[in-house]
């Protein structure tokens, strides 16, 4: 037992930086290359644990998602029963028309969706940072702080019940991605 004084048998090995025990199958030649590695990785890990990180990251994420259901529920809308009728009638829309309505709308949904995820993201980050904790509390604080900031210009009463509908339903999303699976014994 290299490292550990003999004199307390059950103490924590503390070894200089540099020097650390290698991992199993790695000799000293290649110690630079796996210190540098581990150095990359914690900087990497830095990184996107950031709260600008998260925040761009959810923004990115929702502008995809927003114009996804932007560009489905688009799709469903020249799928309208009478807009065939009159279509079949001669007066039928051009392509052109629809792409640049699908796209309008893909913009508009995706940014609103961006603004609202990388809302959220961020302020839970500065909750979680703040409190110093991984639990419910900041998600559904998050979500009343983000609900009402986003209802704030329809008054006070839209932006108290923005965000308790904004934190009852990250509350609930939470507590799904949180709960235990089921043991299959």
């Amino acid at each position: 037992m290299s490292g550990v004084d003999p004199r307390f048998p059950f103490s924590v090995p503390i070894y200089p930086v540099g020097k650390e025990p290698l991992p199993p199958g790695l000799t000293e030649d290649d110690r630079e290359a796996w210190l540098q590695a581990r150095m990359f990785q914690n900087r990497t890990t830095m990184v996107t644990e950031s709260a600008p990180f998260k925040s761009a990251m959810a923004g990115v994420m929702g502008f995809g998602i927003g114009g996804f259901f932007s560009l489905m529920t688009t799709s469903f809308q020249y799928e309208d029963p009478l807009l065939r009728q009159q279509a079949a009638a001669g007066a039928s829309q051009k392509v052109s028309v629809i792409l640049k309505d699908m796209g309008k709308g893909v913009i508009s949904s995706g940014k609103g969706f961006a603004k609202v995820g990388a809302l959220y993201a961020g302020i839970e980050c500065v909750i979680e940072g703040y409190r110093a904790k991984n639990d419910i509390y900041n998600s559904v604080s998050a979500g009343f702080i983000t609900g009402s900031f986003l209802g704030r210009n329809a008054g006070p009463r839209a932006a108290i019940g923005g965000g308790l509908a904004f934190a009852a339903f990250s509350a609930a999303i939470d507590l799904f991605l949180r709960r235990e699976p089921p043991d299959d014994d």
